[in-house]
């Protein structure tokens, strides 16, 4: 079985891009994520604890998903 780099780069790119749609769709605008489970409705102004690490996650699989498209175009 011969795997291409244009495959592993369409790998990464729909792994990076199915969790991106998660974490997108956990964050709620204007509340916090323990509302997401059934917590409180306290708005807070800054991103605190798993929210930070959340929006941080998300940034990174976007940025890995640019990446591998521009990536993809060169090796297609």
């Amino acid at each position: 079985m011969n795997i291409s780099t244009s495959d592993i780069l369409l790998i990464v790119q729909t792994f990076s891009l199915v969790a991106s749609i998660i974490l997108i769709l956990m964050q709620q605008r204007g509340a916090s994520l323990s509302s997401v489970f059934g917590g409180s409705n306290d708005v807070y102004l800054t991103r605190r604890g798993i929210e930070k690490s959340v929006v941080n996650l998300t940034v990174f699989f976007i940025v890995v998903f640019v990446i591998a498209r521009i990536a993809g175009l060169f090796f297609a």
